[in-house]
């Protein structure tokens, strides 16, 4: 079987890393803060005597040595420096990488530095795959993930087998950078879907209506989204800690703006709604779900 490494064990890349783990791969980890990569393994590969902790089997100390022999690498980082700290920085793994070994990035990154890395990648005769995810934490403990694809087919075919076990849906978008800009295709639809969401739910209670039995009846009808059915009710309760942070949507929402910018195109909606969950983050919701724009009314009304 081949061997495989994974690079960031946050949110993401901890239930992701865990579903190949349990797959039966042969997989090494790696994670900034080695607590996280303890904890990770204790969790996939049971408690970790004391007299062993020095020599975390399967942790690496790096992401070099994490990525030694593997025939495919994995990463799921923060954002385009943090990305290009792993691949081609001090400890950069294109360096080390073994010839013929595929680089799979999960991470929401822009085009630019996608394309920038892949030639990078293919300078140093190395495989190159952009594979951003949607479907949030809930999708990637679950294992039902959707995967957006660029890159060359021979390199897909070979990542796809590997990625189905934390995934519902893997496709192949177009050439490297296709799968980033298929991903802000996402993120503007969301941004707005929610904004529109937060708005009818504000309403339907201003205006003295039952917001769960409206949302019963409109669900049932074109209003319908998943955000809806997965969301509504922790929104009316006031809950905003079930998934992906109002910080991260807007890292998401700024690479769309600028990809836009440089396109020419106008985002009038996106724009707005990048500035409402800035309002978010000014009322302490930095980490708050991106269900939060319902705060933001709220806030407004009082």
């Amino acid at each position: 079987m081949i061997k495989l490494a994974f690079l960031g064990l946050g949110v993401m890349g901890f239930p992701m890393a865990g579903h190949l783990s349990q797959a039966g791969y042969d997989i090494s980890v790696y994670n900034r803060s080695p607590d996280k990569a303890q904890r990770w393994l204790e969790k996939h590969r049971g408690p970790i005597p004391l007299e062993d902790q020095t020599q975390i089997d399967g942790a690496a100390q790096s992401p070099t040595e994490a990525v030694r022999d593997a025939d495919i690498v994995f990463a799921c980082v923060g954002d385009d420096n943090d990305l290009k700290d792993i691949t081609i920085g001090e400890q950069g793994v294109f360096s080390c990488m073994k010839p013929s070994a595929l680089f799979v990035d999960h991470t929401t990154v822009s085009a630019e530095v996608t394309r920038e890395l892949a030639d990078i990648a293919a300078q140093n005769k190395l495989g190159y795959l952009d594979a951003p995810v949607s479907g949030g934490q809930q999708g990637a403990e679950n294992g039902l993930l959707t995967v957006m694809v660029g890159g060359c087919e021979e390199n897909f075919n070979v990542a796809k087998p590997v990625i189905q076990h934390y995934a519902r849906a893997v496709t192949l978008m177009g050439p490297v950078g296709s799968g980033q800009l298929c991903k802000m295709v996402n993120q503007i639809c969301v941004a707005g879907l929610l904004q529109g969401l937060a708005e009818g739910l504000h309403f339907a209670k201003s205006a003295g209506l039952d917001a769960e039995q409206v949302v019963s009846v409109i669900s049932k009808g074109a209003a319908q989204s998943w955000q809806m059915d997965n969301r509504y009710k922790t929104m009316l309760a006031g809950e905003y800690n079930h998934g992906f942070a109002v910080e991260w949507m807007r890292k998401d929402l700024s690479i769309a703006l600028k990809e836009a910018s440089a396109n020419d195109v106008e985002l009038p909606v996106t724009k707005l709604v990048d500035q409402f969950y800035g309002d978010v983050q000014d009322l302490g919701g930095n980490r708050w779900d991106t269900s939060s724009l319902l705060a933001r009314l709220e806030t407004l009304n009082n």
